[in-house]
Formats: C-alpha cells, sequence, structure tokens
C-alpha cells in the first residue's frame, strides 16, 4: 500500500501523536502529555488544529465532532510546583474558522483532567479517593478534584448523573475556590456590579461582569428579546442576535483591556455570555419538560458566536458567584430562598445541573468571599492510541 512499509507508518507522509480522547462532563477533548507535542508555538498550534480538522465545518478530516464542546485540546505535564500535581494547558480549538485559543479554562474538560493522570501515572492513585491538585496555566489559577478510584485506576461505574450525558459514572467533585478573577484578579473587573452597554442600534443593556472560573458577562434574556426558555439552535442561528450578543462581549472585552478596538473582534471567546432569566417550564433538547421548581434560574451560554449545547463548567461556576453579589443581573432573576441556598440550579438546553455555592458578604460587593464553589461532573476514558497528522 503507498505510504506504508511492511505496516509502518511512511513517517515522511504523517506524524504520529500518542493521544487519549476523554469526555469530561459535557464535553470531550483530545488529551496529550506535554512532552509528545512541540514546543509551544505554531508548530503546536498547527498539529493541533490538523488533528482536529479545523477549519471544516464538519471537521471530516479530523477527530473533532464538528461542535465547540468536542473540539477541544488538554496537554498536560507533571508539575514542577510545590502546591500542584499537574500543570494543565487548556486549547479551544474553532470549527469552522482557522483558530486556537488558550485565554480560558473550560471546567467540564476540567473534570477529566484527574482521572487522566491518575490511569496515566503522573499521580499516584489512592483509594478511594484521591486528590488532584491542577494548576491551570490557562488562568494561573488552582483547581482541585477528588477522583474516585479503584485498582489503581480512575473508577468510571458511579451513580453520579449529570444532564447531557447518557447513563451514570463515578462522581468527581471539582472545587474552584481558587479561581476568583481568574484572567483579570478580580472578582468584578469593571469596580460595578451594573455595567450600562450601549449599543449601536441604540439600545442600552444592563449587565454584569463578573470573573470566577472565566470571565463572564450576564444579561437579562428579556434585554435580548428572548423568553429564556430557547434552545441551542435557536440562539446559534439567529445571525442578528449572534451579532448583538458579540458586540456586547467585544466592548466588555474592551473594558478589560482584552482588546484595544471592540470593532475589530468578530465572535469572541472571553468573556462568555451568559443570558438569565427567572424559573420557567421549559422543553429541552431531549424533548423533557424541565418544571420551574427544578431550578433557580434558566441560563443560556455563549461563546465564539455559538450557543452552548448545555451549560459550561466554567460558566456555571460563574454563574453561581454572581447569584451571591447583591444587586446583580443574575441574583435579580433569583428568589429569596435560592439566594438563601447552599447551591444553585441553573436549567440550559439539556436539562438542570447544581453548583455548590457558599458565600460570605464583605464590606462591599467586590469584596464577596466565597467558602465553597464546586459541582461534581463525571469523566470517562473514550480511547487511547494515536492521531496521525498529515506533514503538509
Amino acid at each position: 500500500m503507498a505510504g506504508e512499509t511492511d505496516g509502518v507508518l511512511d513517517s515522511e507522509q504523517q506524524t504520529a501523536v500518542r493521544c487519549v480522547l476523554m469526555r469530561g462532563g459535557t464535553s470531550k477533548a483530545l488529551f496529550f502529555h506535554e512532552r509528545d507535542l512541540p514546543a509551544p508555538g505554531s508548530a503546536r498550534d498547527r498539529l493541533l488544529k490538523r488533528a482536529m480538522g479545523t477549519p471544516d465545518v464538519m471537521q471530516i478530516d479530523g477527530l473533532g465532532g464538528a461542535r465547540l464542546v468536542t473540539s477541544k485540546v488538554a496537554i498536560i505535564r507533571r508539575s514542577a510546583r510545590d502546591d500542584a500535581d499537574v500543570d494543565y494547558t487548556f486549547g479551544q480549538i474553532d470549527v469552522d474558522r482557522d483558530g486556537i485559543g488558550y485565554d480560558g479554562n473550560c471546567g467540564n474538560i476540567s473534570s477529566a483532567v484527574g482521572p487522566f493522570s491518575i490511569d496515566e501515572g503522573l499521580v499516584e492513585a489512592v483509594a478511594p479517593v484521591t486528590t488532584v491538585r491542577i494548576w491551570n496555566t490557562n488562568t494561573k489559577k488552582h483547581l482541585v478534584a477528588k477522583v474516585q478510584v479503584a485498582n489503581g485506576k480512575a473508577r468510571v461505574a458511579g451513580d453520579c448523573r449529570i444532564p447531557g450525558v447518557p447513563g451514570s459514572g463515578a462522581e468527581i467533585l471539582m472545587d474552584y475556590t481558587g479561581t476568583v478573577g481568574a484572567a483579570t484578579g478580580r472578582l468584578l473587573p469593571t469596580g460595578e456590579v451594573i455595567d450600562r452597554i450601549a449599543l449601536q442600534d441604540g439600545r442600552v443593556v444592563e449587565s454584569t461582569v463578573c470573573d470566577v472560573a472565566n470571565p463572564c458577562v450576564f444579561v437579562a434574556a428579556a434585554d435580548l428579546g428572548l423568553s429564556g426558555s430557547e434552545l441551542a439552535p435557536a440562539i446559534s442561528e439567529n445571525a442578528v442576535l449572534v451579532a448583538t450578543i458579540s458586540e456586547i462581549q467585544a466592548k466588555v472585552g474592551e473594558r478589560l483591556g482584552f482588546w484595544a478596538d471592540w470593532t475589530k473582534i468578530d465572535r469572541p471567546g472571553l468573556p462568555l455570555m451568559v443570558i438569565v432569566a427567572p424559573p420557567a417550564d421549559y422543553i429541552d433538547a431531549n424533548s423533557q419538560i424541565q418544571p420551574a421548581k427544578s431550578m433557580s434560574l434558566r441560563a443560556r451560554l455563549v461563546f465564539l458566536g455559538k450557543c452552548h449545547d448545555s451549560m459550561a463548567g466554567t460558566g456555571s461556576i460563574c454563574t453561581a458567584a454572581a447569584s451571591r453579589i447583591p444587586g446583580s443581573v443574575v441574583q435579580r432573576h433569583i428568589d429569596s430562598a435560592n439566594i438563601a441556598s447552599e447551591s444553585l440550579r441553573i436549567g440550559h438546553p439539556l436539562g438542570v445541573m447544581s453548583v455548590r455555592v457558599e458565600a460570605e458578604p464583605g464590606a462591599s460587593a467586590a469584596e464577596t468571599r466565597y467558602r465553597a464553589l464546586g459541582l461534581a461532573r463525571t469523566a470517562r476514558r473514550l480511547m487511547a492510541g494515536e492521531v496521525y497528522v498529515p506533514i503538509d
């Protein structure tokens, strides 16, 4: 066969790189040992994009699944830090555009870092639960994963169920209390609880900008002409709405110093946009009725011009943190009983998820502190092998 000799891949045509395909929460990513990749830079980026099949709306010539939630990579190494076991770099690879971003973290993929590190021998398995201290290089923040183990490997079977994932799995507890000010160093990066954003069409939208796990800008669904129960396609396929959302994100990014001119930014990744609405019955993407009584609020998350099929892990953490900030757009949509609760239940396109949050009020809203901030996820190793990248 052309390109092969006695079953050995012709190294002049393709490069083989070891990787593991893992599901973390409601996302999937290719996991790599950093030692198996080129140094950070254009050669690494080219390899990762080519492995995923980007740019192509179908990602037909790579391992990507034609959705942002399946077009992700995680790069892991044993940490040299005294306060971490592994260093983890997240990469969000665009689908139809030739781009890869390292400016934020993914909460769902973060939940697979612990199991990967244990299974790959980077962290010693200690039964029944192994604590994995993770240093996220994107945000320069600490994450802690508590992973159930059995027979020296991450446990797979369990009774933890999360919306958007069939069946159940072993619970992984993720602690995000150390991620306040992930990108900006501040809980409220603008110094205000409410920021008013003037749009080009003359409207003025009230928002809350909060930075925990990843920076997010929160806007009421009603202010965007939405009910709050829309599913992902209804948002992603509405070009006018996506343009408005992108304008808001770009203008907030300019205020935060992410870029100098918002007009030159198209479909930003960060800050994440979270559209919120009070609880209400709605039909989810699986045609199941989600009753209002099951949730604290409804939320839809948008990044890179597309609505998340469920809810980003970091977005859920930031939403929970913002829900405890007095006067925030998020808190306005929650009743007093839910504000007093130790969890926030978020109704998203695939169901309702719960985030644990315990806050202590400070002298000002910006000084709010969090005793607990985390969520339960499941993760599973799907495949291990080599991905082949053509030598172009």
